[in-house]
Formats: C-alpha cells, sequence, structure tokens
C-alpha cells in the first residue's frame, strides 16, 4: 500500500508493505524479487516452461532455471501453429528436455502403435499420452506398447492415486517417463496437496520415472511441488 496519508479506511487484509511513494514500492517490489532469485538456487526441483511461441522459448533457453519444455496442440494452434511436426522438430533441435503432444499421439489406435516419429527429433524428446483419450478411454495399452518399443513419455492428465500405480507398473523395465499428475486441477476440488507427496512415492518406484507436478495454478506451487519431492514442475511464462 502506498500511504499518501490520507483519511481513509486499511485495507484488509492489511498489506504485505506500507511504503510513502512509488519510489518506495518499487524498491520493497524489487528486494521480493531479490529475495525469490536466492529461493530458486535452493530449490532441487526443476522449471518447466509451457507454451509454443519460438521466440519466448528461445529467450527461456538462455535462462539456466529453465531445464525443459512442454506444449501441445492447443497451445501450438493458439499461437498461429499449422504445421506441429515441423514445429516439433525445429523445436527440439537446440532445446533441453522437451514434452510434445502431437494430434498423431493423442489418439489411441486400437491396431499396432501410431507411426514412431517422435524420438527421431532427438533424445531430448518425450511424447505426451494422455491417460485417457477423447472418447473416455484408458490409453493404458498403448503406454505399455510405446515405453517397451524404447519410446520415451510423459503421461499426462493424471488425476487419480490408481493412475498413477498403474502407469507405474506398466512403464517398469520400459524406456524413460515423466508422469504428470494435474495438482493443480487437483487442488481446485479442495483436495489436500498431500497426495501429490503420495504420487511421488508411488513413481519412485520405477528408476526412469520422474514425476511431473503439471498445472500449477500458483508460484508458491513451486515451493509445495519441491517438498513433496518432485522432479519437475510446468510453469506459464508471461510475455
Amino acid at each position: 500500500m502506498i500511504d499518501y496519508d490520507y483519511r481513509e479506511r486499511r485495507p484488509a487484509p492489511p498489506p504485505d508493505a506500507c511504503v510513502l511513494s512509488l519510489r518506495d514500492a518499487a524498491g520493497w517490489i524489487l528486494r521480493q524479487v531479490s529475495g525469490a532469485h536466492e529461493l530458486m538456487a535452493e530449490l532441487r526441483i526443476k522449471l518447466f516452461a509451457d507454451g509454443a511461441d519460438k521466440r519466448a522459448m528461445l529467450d527461456l533457453y538462455r535462462d539456466p532455471r529453465i531445464k525443459g519444455f512442454t506444449t501441445n496442440p492447443t497451445l501450438m494452434r493458439k499461437a498461429g501453429i499449422e504445421d506441429y511436426e515441423a514445429f516439433a522438430r525445429i523445436s527440439s533441435s537446440p532445446f533441453r528436455t522437451v514434452l510434445f503432444r502431437l494430434k498423431c499421439w493423442g489418439r489411441l489406435r486400437r491396431n499396432g502403435a501410431p507411426g514412431a516419429q517422435g524420438p527421431a527429433w532427438g533424445s531430448n524428446v518425450y511424447v505426451k499420452i494422455p491417460i485417457t483419450n477423447t472418447r473416455r478411454e484408458p490409453s493404458l495399452d498403448l503406454i505399455c506398447r510405446l515405453s517397451q518399443a524404447g519410446i520415451k513419455l510423459n503421461i499426462t492428465a493424471i488425476l487419480t492415486l490408481e493412475r498413477v500405480r498403474d502407469v507405474c507398473l506398466l512403464l517398469r523395465g520400459g524406456a524413460p517417463a515423466y508422469v504428470s499428475v494435474f495438482a493443480g486441477r487437483i487442488a481446485d476440488t479442495a483436495r489436500p496437496r498431500s497426495d501429490h507427496g503420495r504420487c511421488r512415492r508411488n513413481g519412485a518406484a520405477h528408476a526412469e520415472c520422474r514425476d511431473h507436478w503439471a498445472s500449477a495454478r500458483e508460484a508458491l506451487n513451486i515451493v509445495q511441488a519441491d517438498q513433496c519431492g518432485c522432479h519437475i514442475i510446468t510453469v506459464t511464462w508471461i510475455s
């Protein structure tokens, strides 16, 4: 709050800081940012950025705190991208770990696995497979076949502990994978975040599984995910 000594009711709840000028407010904000950088240096969790803007991705790639990127067809469509595969090929080459979900992978095909093109884009590419398809059919069989075929996966849109257990069992002996729990959406239902800690212990049964806190709602989720022992968290950048 910038207090110009007016005779007005103070805000409720009380402000984090009360200063006398805009300059003082700017100084206080910058001190908090500096403290946030120190906190980030202490965190064990890795930050992945979510989006589909190539210029923003390049800017973030230069930030050593960003260890990977995630995207999906919805984000690419919003960014005006029409050729998803071409974007994936271009985007995967310079970056660290990238989690992609393309249209061809989002469909559950009953006869054999879809064409395994993703690995050809680079060893840093993980293919996103939703836990269910758009017809609400489980993707467990597809996940098992792709993992055993050596394709690195990101199993996404998981909302229950039972599904975490199912996926971790299927991934044993397969390729490295990220298991994405939509913790933000779970929190929207007022369920305690300790559930994600239980997911973490389930995922630890497979050495090649990495726990992914997805659908973060606020910056505090980064600290919460770190305390739960998650390996990575996805955050949305502000351009």
